[in-house]
């Protein structure tokens, strides 16, 4: 049997990995000397607090060598194949740990079989090619089959969102102090996404409102193009604009109820308050991966 495993960064609820056969090896957040399982965590309770944050934001941890290296083990025993599928390694050295863990799992039990991915992304656009090799696992396909499916996936993705103040993005390092604060005096609202493993600027408009729009019309023009396959709308902090976003807008244009789900705060503190879309299209987003997916792979 081939055993699926994710990070939690990939923000799929509980309930619906258990429900589709997916193992989650937890991320971890700092805050206070207390460290909070991500995969633990009531979200929005710690989001509610998320503007208290912004002068000492909280740090993230990936999970141990001992958890990953557990995780491969007990699959190893059982004579079960690996797929595993991480966040992107230029946000985080969980994808690096996971092939150190296999590696070491396999020098062990020489007849262990894995596959480790950097999914190139987080969130929804890192779990809907998850849920791709789901469905080929659960049609009869082994570790290569399942494996295809990821790859194919990571292409048809795509991650667009914009954030309430670009505070955070400055207070992370991501922008200058100067520029950030230029950005909120005159209501700057990137739409940023995800290209290659990091962080993208898409455009750059003036307002919040235009922002949102600017994503529903590159959602929109995506999926006349090439199909839609899945969609979910992500929010960090405040639920409620996200929630309003999907029914009012989103919905609308596919006929159909979309969830609306937290992303993990292990990538949402260095965002700050957020809404955004990940969608999977049925055919290839031609400026998500400009690198071949399958460098991002080790396998054995």
């Amino acid at each position: 049997m081939v055993r699926i495993i994710t990070d939690s960064v990939a923000s799929i609820p509980a309930d619906e990995a258990r429900k589709a056969g997916i193992e989650v090896v937890t991320l971890y957040v700092n805050r206070d000397g207390e460290e909070l399982a991500d995969a633990e965590m009531d979200l929005d309770a710690f989001y509610a607090e998320i503007y208290d944050m912004v002068d000492d934001i909280p740090t993230s941890s990936q999970p141990s060598q001992h958890a990953l290296e557990e995780a491969f083990e007990d699959a190893a025993r059982a004579g079960d194949e690996v797929l595993g599928v991480f966040i992107s390694s230029g946000l985080s050295g969980t994808f690096d740990g996971a092939v150190r863990a296999a590696r070491a799992v396999k020098a062990r039990n020489i007849d262990f079989s894995y596959a480790i991915v950097d999914s190139s992304s987080c969130g929804y656009d890192e779990a809907w090619p998850v849920f791709d090799a789901v469905e080929a696992r659960d049609a009869g396909e082994g570790l290569s089959g399942c494996l295809s499916a990821v790859l194919e996936g990571m292409e048809r993705t795509r991650f667009l969102f914009t954030p309430e103040t670009l505070t955070f993005l400055q207070k992370g390092g991501r922008i200058g102090g100067a520029a950030a604060l230029l950005g909120n005096l005159i209501q700057l609202s990137p739409v940023l996404t995800v290209t290659d493993g990091a962080a993208a600027t898409l455009a750059k408009v003036r307002t919040r409102k235009k922002a949102l729009e600017r994503i529903a019309a590159t959602f929109r023009a995506d999926i006349e193009k090439l199909g839609l396959k899945r969609v979910a709308v992500h929010y960090i902090g405040d639920k409620a604009p996200a929630l309003a976003w999907a029914r009012e807008v989103v919905e609308p244009l596919i006929g159909r109820t979309v969830k609306v789900l937290p992303v993990s705060p292990v990538i949402g503190l260095h965002v700050g308050p957020a809404v955004g879309i990940a969608y999977e299209c049925a055919s290839a987003v031609a400026s998500k991966l400009t690198a071949p997916a399958r460098l991002r792979v080790c396998a054995s």
